[in-house]
């Protein structure tokens, strides 16, 4: 451990005062040298609600939010109903001393609940599991992992991440995938590793509908009819950066009961304007007579992406043995077809809602990415933890549609990354 802690290097921000809180900020060295002689928290569940349920706001720099004064944070929180708050912790290698343990106990005692988030890159997931346990171990109430253009097509590092976080958090600790939500505009993207099994419970797609250039309505409709498919539940992230209109912060709120979110977020507290704040937090009622889009997206021939693997995954625990390739071709079509015969279903090749739903109710096959070599260290070193259920591993090179380029990145003008003007 001590030696990741030397590649984290310093802190990559260093944060105020906790102002009225009465406490003062640790700085990036100290909050290290502290850790060093203490062991990873066990997650236990100190309350009964979920702690990604209600009203969340994101915090990029501590601040920006009211000058860092916590007790104003508190106090402007409990004004506008935000039941969480969500402040990064970690950026890539680098911890950020803004997110303390003091921290935490403060907004704990404020009546708040914390959650850390961590931006990571996949160029060392291995130090980037350890900055995520850091946060973990000085109080967070859950993790939401923040990954984006950088961790396409890094399936093996995804993995990684994945399995030597849960290693120092424990399986059940609360974990979120924050991400981007329209899934067929990253065919490289590994959702079925960070949302497969043993990755993040929580869905939180970073539905910024301004930034994306389409309707509140348009974008739970893409958003939902894909993100579904990975059966985590969805938490909406919604944005309040950009100035979008206050009509469109409240339809958004809306939308999220029509489609059964129990909590919501927001991006993010440096960023949204007096109006936005009390368009967040009004009384709204609910839509009479909405009807939400249930429909799952159609997935066939001649498609290739990460839900092509997610097919192909549960197509061999269903009995249909087939290369895990994340392109839907000939051999893909003959077993999808022999799949629907055997289920009573309309033998059409395609990978539409009803077969979406016979093929989900059998759980993925676990599948271990990368060379042989690196495949069946992997799988020794976390074969107890992570077996499926049918208790066996396939080892398999990274899928072919891992180089597959995005069509966009929708959401390319919400930063998270670093910091603004430093990525």
């Amino acid at each position: 451990m001590l030696v990741l802690l030397a590649l984290a290097g310093a802190s990559a921000f260093a944060g105020p005062a906790l102002g009225a809180s009465g406490g003062a900020s640790v700085g990036a060295t100290a909050h290290r040298s502290k850790r060093k002689h203490r062991t990873h928290r066990k997650w236990v569940p100190a309350r009964r609600t979920n702690p990604l349920s209600g009203r969340a706001m994101w915090i990029w720099e501590l601040p920006t939010a009211n000058g860092g004064n916590v007790a104003s944070i508190i106090a402007s929180a409990h004004q506008y109903g935000v039941r969480t708050l969500f402040i990064k912790s970690s950026d890539g290698t680098s911890l950020w001393s803004q997110f303390t343990s003091q921290l935490v106990a403060a907004l704990h005692a404020g009546g708040l609940r914390v959650c850390a988030w961590q931006y990571v890159y996949g160029n060392h997931p291995v130090t980037e599991a350890y900055m995520g346990a850091y946060a973990v171990r000085d109080g967070a109430d859950c993790l939401v992992i923040d990954a984006e253009t950088q961790y396409e097509g890094k399936y093996i590092a995804a993995q990684t991440y994945m399995q030597r976080l849960r290693k120092l958090i424990g399986p059940n600790f609360p974990l979120a995938l924050a991400g981007f939500p329209y899934v067929d505009f990253h065919p490289g993207f590994p959702y079925s590793v960070f949302l497969g099994p043993g990755g993040a419970q929580y869905n939180a797609p970073q539905m910024y509908w301004k930034d994306i250039g389409t309707t509140v309505d348009a974008v739970f409709a893409h958003t939902y009819s894909y993100n579904r498919i990975y059966g985590r539940p969805i938490f909406p992230l919604g944005q309040v950066y950009n100035s979008p209109p206050a009509r469109q912060i409240v339809r958004f709120r809306q939308l999220s009961r029509a489609y059964g979110a129990t909590g919501i977020s927001w991006w993010d507290w440096q960023e949204a304007s007096r109006g936005a704040w009390n368009a967040l937090s009004r009384p709204t009622g609910n839509l009479a007579g909405y009807a939400a889009y249930t429909a799952l997206a159609t997935v066939g021939e001649g498609a290739q992406g990460d839900l092509v693997v997610w097919a192909q995954e549960h197509l061999i625990t269903a009995g249909f043995p087939i290369g895990v390739s994340g392109g839907f071709g000939p051999r893909t079509l003959t077993e999808v077809q022999d799949f629907q015969t055997a289920h009573g279903l309309t033998a059409d090749g395609l990978i539409g809602p009803e077969t979406w739903a016979a093929l989900l109710r059998y759980r993925p096959a676990r599948i271990v990415w990368g060379s042989p070599a690196h495949a069946r260290r992997a799988a020794a070193a976390t074969a107890s933890a992570s077996a499926s259920a049918s208790g066996s591993v396939r080892y398999a090179p990274v899928p072919r549609s891992a180089s597959r380029p995005a069509k966009r990145d929708e959401i390319a003008g919400a930063g998270g990354a670093g910091r603004p003007g430093r990525p």
